[in-house]
This record gives C-alpha cells, structure tokens and sequence, in this order.
C-alpha cells in the first residue's frame, strides 16, 4: 500500500478516535495563540495554559505585551523556559505588529515568518486555527509518528512538513496533525509505544515490525 493509501486508512480510524482533536492551548484571540505557541517551545502545552492565564489578564493586548518591562515579563513566564529568551522575542514581535501590521497578527506565512520566534510551525498553526488557511503543523509529536509510521525519513521538521503536504489531502492537513498529537500523547508516547493497543498498527512500520519481533 503506498503512503497516500496508506494516511487515507490512518485518518479514517482517527476521525473515530480523535473527531474532536484540536489545538490543547488555550487562546481567546490571534495575538493569544501567537504567543502561547512561542511560549510552548521547549515546554508542555499543559504548563504553557497554567502560565498564561494569569498573563493575559495582566496583558490584555498588544500593545501591554510591545510596552511591558522586560525583566517583569521574563519573571511572568519563567515556568515554560528560556523565558529570556521568549520575552524578548514576544516583546519585540508585539512591537513589529505594531508598528507594520496596524497591530494585528498577519494571516500570511510569509510575514508571519519575519516576527521574532515564529517559524514555520508557529506560522502555521495561528494560519489554520485561527484563520482557517490549511497548514501542516510539525512539532515533536507529528515529527516522531512521521518517522515511526514511515511518512517521512527525514528529521529536519520542514522537510517533513512537505513529505506530509504530498500524501495528506490538504482539507485534512490541520486537523491530521492535531490527531497525531493526540495519538503520540495517548498511544505512541517517546519511550515506549503501546504498539499492541494502537488503531493504526497495521498501517505503521515501526509497530508491524515491533510486533513481529515480539
């Protein structure tokens, strides 16, 4: 079975595990989900809600975020980690969406690109769930199932991004990656799949292969 078959098959069992998978950080507008997604770097979506809800009641817009003081934001989102970092990041690009964007968040990848901290996941994230425009959104969990199932070979994120843009069919592309979000954090976990409970073993080469050697 080739792999555009093959994903057909994969996202029919998901539609029926997963119809409801969405995106697990909690956002009330663009701007939220812009910087929730920066903040959720090197940290767990879970952690990056407990922190930002007190954060955006202290900075309700974009222009607290662009005007805050810098070492007072950095304490305010310490727990997601490399807070300097983020900080100066979300700090810099409020101030960008201020001073081009009439401060709204783009709904381009192109420019969304060019905002401090935003690549080509956190571009196309904000793109399909807040502005409906499909993207693929590759993140630790799509990047893994990728390689275990065999849609992909590679490593580099990007390069998985186009793999997964030939064989999913684009109206899927969104909510695909959310269900494997949902299956790589229920099912296929880092450390040790649960290959004999998983939907989909038929149709991955690293579960048919596990189970053969078992």
């Amino acid at each position: 079975m080739d792999k555009k078959s093959r994903v057909i098959e994969i996202i029919k069992i998901f539609d029926k595990l997963y119809s409801d998978a969405d995106c697990t950080l909690d956002y009330k507008d663009p701007l939220q989900l812009l910087i929730s997604t920066q903040l959720a770097a090197q940290c767990t979506d879970a952690r990056v809600n407990i922190v930002t809800k007190s954060l955006y009641k202290k900075y309700k817009n974009v222009y607290d975020f662009a005007n805050a003081d810098l070492g007072e934001l950095e304490q305010d989102i310490k727990p997601t980690g490399f807070y300097r970092n983020k900080a100066r990041n979300i700090k810099e690009t409020c101030r960008i969406l201020i001073e081009k964007f009439d401060g709204k968040v783009p709904d381009n990848l192109e420019d969304l690109l060019t905002l401090p901290g935003v690549g080509r996941k956190t571009a196309n994230l904000v793109l399909g769930d807040v502005y409906g425009i499909p993207g693929i959104v590759i993140d630790t969990h799509a990047k893994r199932l990728s390689n275990r199932i065999g849609l992909s070979k590679n490593e580099d994120p990007v390069k998985i991004e186009y793999d997964l843009m030939k064989i999913v069919p684009k109206e899927n592309w969104g909510k695909f990656c959310h269900q494997l979000v949902y299956h790589g954090r229920a099912v296929c976990n880092a450390r040790k799949p649960k290959c004999e409970e998983c939907a989909i073993l038929d149709y991955c080469d690293y579960g048919v292969k596990s189970i053969k050697k078992g």
